[in-house]
């Protein structure tokens, strides 16, 4: 099929990849301006951006479709449809309407549960046991459109954002061929989505990321998760920042003040939270250092049993 493809990170160069390798015409590649990124904040280019150019492929970078010379530009590129994978702009209506197949998005969550930017952390934080992708054919409402096809994923227990992330993406990369497979056989029976289940997804807030000790241990052990690998999940020990990448839940109790350090070992260091229950943090990092596995962190930093760790800022 001949097709303009429209995304920015990881997840949408999966996905263009496997448009690629399956023998899809990619006739344009649109994505996201250069940001600056890395100490120095040079200009870098996206991921799609870097695969487009490696591969030969025209590749544009509006700031907006919104102008009419936009619309104009992809209905004269002769595409069949466009192939959306978090682009990160607003498709007008004119977009929508430019092409004979529409505009086809890869979602990161089974619609209409968690529509919009953070499908992925939000499953996380919920406790969801169950994400996968979902191919919709878009109109002018946020992630509203009949869905085509649906592949569901289980949750494993100790999944984070980044490792579901990426086991999403290389489901969305074969999702996104079988269903044009079956478009052009005329097989896809487009489905409405009931909005009376709609849940939706906000973007993640850095402050979402602060640990607060009052909560339960499952709820930060699932903030941990849902967190890792942006923006990392945050607390204070000694008026100091430390980011928690790994913890478990641990049974408790004891009944201490939320944040006390109720043992430490080179298992993990136990904090007390909310509800009576406990977590052991087993990966730490302080601010401009590595990543640590707790016996690792305990050699430079001294932590003692009846100390409290503060929530994070």
């Amino acid at each position: 099929m001949r097709l303009v493809f429209a995304g920015t990170p990881r997840f949408a160069a999966v996905a263009l990849e496997a448009l690629l390798a399956a023998g899809h015409e990619i006739v344009l590649v649109l994505t996201q301006p250069d940001r600056p990124a890395g100490r120095g904040l040079h200009p870098a280019a996206s991921e799609v951006k870097r695969l487009a150019l490696a591969r030969g492929l025209p590749v544009d970078q509006p700031p907006s479709l919104k102008s009419p010379a936009a619309a104009a530009a992809l209905r004269a590129t002769g595409a069949e449809a466009m192939i959306v994978a978090a682009y990160g702009l607003i498709l007008p209506q004119a977009v929508l309407e430019a092409f004979p197949q529409g505009c086809i998005n890869i979602h990161a969550s089974l619609l209409p549960r968690w529509r919009g930017a953070a499908p992925i952390q939000r499953a996380l934080l919920a406790g969801d046991a169950t994400s996968g992708i979902s191919i919709m054919q878009m109109e002018a409402g946020l992630d509203t459109g009949p869905v085509l096809t649906q592949t569901a994923l289980a949750i494993a227990a100790e999944e984070t954002a980044g490792s579901l992330h990426d086991r999403l993406a290389e489901l969305g990369g074969r999702a996104i061929v079988e269903a044009l497979a079956a478009k052009a056989s005329g097989s896809l029976r487009p489905t409405p989505q009931d909005d009376n289940l709609a849940v939706y997804a906000p973007k993640i807030g850095r402050r979402e990321a602060a640990i607060r000790w009052t909560d339960s241990a499952e709820v930060i052990e699932r903030q941990v998760r849902a967190f890792d690998p942006v923006p990392g999940t945050h607390a204070r020990f000694n008026g100091e920042p430390l980011k928690i990448w790994r913890a478990g839940i641990r049974p408790d109790d004891r009944d201490r003040p939320p944040g006390e350090v109720l043992a430490v070992g080179p298992q993990g260091i136990e904090v007390a939270c909310g509800g009576a229950t406990a977590l052991a943090l087993t990966q730490l990092q302080r601010p401009g250092g590595k990543r640590l596995v707790v016996a690792d962190f305990l050699r430079g930093h001294g932590v003692a049993v009846g100390s409290r760790f503060e929530d994070g800022a």
